[in-house]
């Protein structure tokens, strides 16, 4: 189930353009949850819940309009007039 979880994470995290400290913050208020899992943290069922409704509803959102890719931040051109 971990593995399985963290495979849907990683194929949102590409679709979505969402750095893994955002995500995991967004998520479930920890920066380091996807740093964890890929070191092999095994998530219980709350948080499991908790990381597929972020993930559903960032979808549902985009989908409506209400939401958009944002890629990574820090590495944004700032454009100055």
């Amino acid at each position: 189930m971990e593995r399985n979880l963290l495979h849907r994470i990683e194929a949102f995290l590409a679709e979505s353009r969402m750095p893994p400290s955002v995500f995991g913050r967004a998520a479930a208020h920890d920066p380091r949850l996807v740093s964890d899992l890929r070191g092999g943290r095994a998530p219980g069922r709350s948080l499991i819940c908790r990381v597929e409704h972020f993930m559903n509803k960032w979808r549902a959102d985009f989908h409506a309009g209400r939401v958009m890719k944002r890629g990574d931040q820090r590495f944004r051109e700032e454009k100055r007039a």
